[in-house]
């Protein structure tokens, strides 16, 4: 399966039904970090959590919701990326896998740098530079 460059967050939830709708609750942590706003418009994909992708049937299920994906980063790896987006306070943002944020202040749209991940969060991290360009 293809996954877009565009990917801001992921995470498994429960699909409940509440009057006439059908709600995926989002986790308040992929707010608080900034990936998604209250009020803005998302696409929202659904990927349907299969035996091949789970091992057991509901067992499994149950362990995927309530544990979220490990970080893609460590504290202390180097990293290259390129600088995407800037966010709120001007820092610059980075995406690697599964579309992981990596905050790298001083940092300007279209950098390409060197960091090291200086601190790990499970739906973001943050990089300081140690080489400006690669």
């Amino acid at each position: 399966m293809e996954i877009s460059d565009q990917l801001l967050c992921l995470f498994s939830a429960e699909v409940t039904v509440k009057d006439d709708e059908y709600v995926v609750e989002i986790p308040r942590s992929e707010v608080e970090a900034g990936s998604i706003d209250p009020g803005d418009v998302y696409r929202v994909a659904l990927i349907s959590q299969t035996e091949t992708d789970s091992g057991s049937d509901s067992e499994a299920a149950s362990e995927t919701t309530d544990s979220e994906p490990q970080p893609p980063v460590e504290e202390g790896e180097i990293r290259y990326v390129e600088i995407e987006d800037i966010g709120k306070q001007g820092d610059g943002i980075a995406r690697v896998e599964r579309g992981y944020v990596i905050i790298v202040p001083d940092a300007e749209i279209g950098e390409r740098v060197k960091i090291e991940v200086t601190e790990v969060k499970s739906n973001f991290a943050v990089g300081e530079i140690i080489d400006e360009e690669y």
